[in-house]
């Protein structure tokens, strides 16, 4: 870990049990911020983001701390094994630290009263930067500061706004809240890489992965594939999509926006017969299949549209072991089976979640499915036997 000396302004790398202890600083990146090289050539007070760096050291030197980290200078990001290093160790570094200082540069000084429906701070453009819910909820102690480093408060003392702000019910013990929630918390913020949405969101998880800037999307469906490799929680599927609404879908998420509307699913307690886990068919999971029950009135008109294999005779509901909170019922899924294969299913209907009834008694035995995650797999299948 590479550190930087309040007093001298040099950097230092520390490993082990030789690390100091160390102030850290949160804030959203500007134009113009003072990095690893420009440290190390002398070029870092000629940067606007000068400013933050002596600002953050003053305050740490202030309290005692001889040490402080800074993400924009304290990693060499031309090195992309640093880098990834860096991204990985991220959350923990925020969990070790002595103090995390969180500048709002969008807060002016002259703001006085933070509660007021449109305050500076409600507004702030903090809490919508993907990176800084880590930076949020890892340290214990989080002291705010607006434009002129004037202390606005504390994560503690402003606990019931900052849950208001971010609708993160807990800022302390949140570690237990289900996967769903988590997604939730990050729904609406934002990163100037799409990568970058599934990276800042690995140690809410506690999930390690390599990054690939270049790969757009394809990173959150790394992180939930990780995820799925040390969770059971099948929140991580209760999620609406409502651009999907015409078309079919994996079981897996675009993106964490999906779960904007998840904040109070809770999970529940797993009973399948066996784990879940990422093939070469798509997601491999046991599943019990219900065929939705409709009147003889439906039954007839579907005959009459396409006979015993229309399509609607291959939509099943499935449930889900999770629940709103304070609700009985189960949430469930829609599937449909794709013809070519017995086995073979895609979730179907992704604009909305179902309420399943809230006993499992009756309910069909489980079979093995696979959920291919590619939307135009059949699509594509059926151009190329046409």
């Amino acid at each position: 870990m590479r550190l930087l000396n309040t007093t001298t302004f040099e950097l230092e790398e520390f490993f082990g049990t030789n690390i100091p202890p160390y102030a850290i600083a949160s804030h959203r990146h500007g134009e113009s911020e003072v990095t690893f090289q420009d440290l190390l050539n002398g070029k870092g007070p000629m940067k606007e983001g000068w400013g933050k760096i002596v600002g953050c050291c003053a305050q740490a030197r202030n309290e005692g701390w001889n040490w402080a980290w800074i993400d924009t200078c304290c990693i060499d990001k031309s090195s992309s094994a640093e880098l990834s290093e860096a991204i990985n160790s991220m959350f923990r570094w925020y969990q070790r630290s002595q103090v995390c200082y969180a500048y709002l540069s969008d807060v002016p000084e002259r703001e006085t009263d933070v509660y007021a429906i449109r305050s500076a701070f409600r507004e702030s453009k903090w809490f919508t930067r993907g990176w800084t819910l880590q930076e949020l909820l890892a340290p214990k102690n989080v002291v705010f500061y607006n434009s002129g480093w004037v202390e606005i408060g504390t994560k503690k003392s402003l606990e019931t706004l900052v849950s208001a702000i971010t609708r993160i019910e807990h800022l302390y013990g949140w570690e237990t809240s289900s996967v769903a929630q988590k997604m939730s918390w990050a729904s609406r913020r934002e990163t100037v890489r799409a990568e970058d949405m599934a990276y800042c969101l690995l140690g809410l998880f506690g999930v390690n992965m390599p990054p690939l800037y270049g790969e757009g999307e394809k990173a959150f469906l790394r992180l939930q594939t990780e995820i799925m490799k040390i969770s059971d929680d099948e929140s991580i599927f209760a999620w609406v999509d409502e651009t999907l609404s015409n078309g079919t879908s994996g079981l897996l998420a675009r993106s964490p926006a999906a779960f904007k509307d998840s904040w109070d699913i809770d999970f529940c307690p797993n009973f399948r017969s066996a784990p879940y886990l990422m093939t070469n068919k798509g997601l491999q999971i046991n599943l019990s299949l219900s065929a939705p029950k409709r009147t003889r009135t439906e039954r007839m008109h579907a005959c009459r549209k396409g006979g015993s294999e229309d399509q609607e005779s291959k939509v099943y509901t499935t449930f889900l072991y999770c629940a709103r909170r304070g609700q009985d019922e189960l949430l469930g899924l829609k599937l449909v089976k794709q013809w070519r294969s017995p086995e073979e299913y895609s979730r179907t209907s992704c604009y909305k979640l179902l309420g399943m009834a809230d006993t499992l008694t009756g309910q069909p035995a489980e079979k093995t499915v696979f959920i291919r995650q590619d939307e135009n797999y059949y699509t594509n299948l059926e151009r190329s036997l046409a």
